[in-house]
């Protein structure tokens, strides 16, 4: 039960934080792509929560921690709190002044690729039984080079680019994406930083380096 009412705890408040990010900037509920949105991105997650509280809480649990406890790590989750706020809050403003005249082909072009990027997400969690939302190396951990990350190293990483940069294309905004243009940045410095750690404390992790090539575009990096 404090599992269940955690994971719902920060549901709910993730839910209501997302909605006035969004809405209130915007002035207005009568904003369809934000509840398109809204509707893409927490649907998937609540069913996805509740698969993991039946199927396997400790991986919920494990989910559920987001407490960096490295310097850097932490500032990675600043900035990336940041990107998040100023990226609702100018998609919101966007539509209440109309500064984007996106097509709507557009919309949902991204729309279906950010669920594609969701089901590549739930995938590689299946995959990875040690993914974690803080960067640490747990007790009896091994390097898992099977599916996707037979292709690329960080695939959680290259899936949540996508998705991401899907978000101000769903919203409807060109400006909010000038925001999220950020988050490949911010990758990049968590990568660096999670890869040195894997590498010193991972056993088996350098020679997986050198099987897998790329670390998140397969053939280009």
């Amino acid at each position: 039960m404090k599992l269940l009412t955690n994971a719902l705890t920060k549901f709910v408040c993730g839910l209501l934080l997302v909605g006035v990010l969004i809405f209130l900037p915007a002035g207005t509920l009568h904003y369809c792509k934000g509840w398109l949105f809204i509707g893409l991105l927490f649907v998937p997650m609540l069913i996805a929560g509740f698969v993991m509280f039946c199927k396997s809480p400790e991986f919920l649990a494990k989910r559920l921690d987001a407490k960096e406890k490295q310097a850097t790590q932490k500032g990675v989750v600043a900035f990336s709190g940041l990107m998040f706020i100023a990226g609702f809050v100018v998609a919101g403003l966007d539509f209440r002044f109309a500064w984007s005249a996106m097509p709507a082909w557009v919309v949902t072009a991204a729309s279906v690729l950010f669920l594609v990027a969701y089901g590549l997400y739930a995938e590689v969690m299946r995959e990875n039984a040690y993914l974690s939302r803080t960067v640490k190396v747990e007790e009896g951990q091994r390097v898992v080079d099977t599916g996707l990350y037979g292709i690329v190293r960080h695939p959680m990483y290259a899936v949540t680019i996508l998705l991401f940069l899907m978000i101000p294309l769903v919203l409807g905004s060109w400006y909010a994406l000038i925001a999220f243009a950020f988050y490949p940045a911010i990758i990049l410095v968590r990568l660096k930083d999670e890869e040195a750690l894997l590498t010193k404390e991972l056993p088996g992790y350098e020679a997986y380096k050198q099987k897998v090539k790329y670390r998140i575009i397969p053939f280009v990096w």
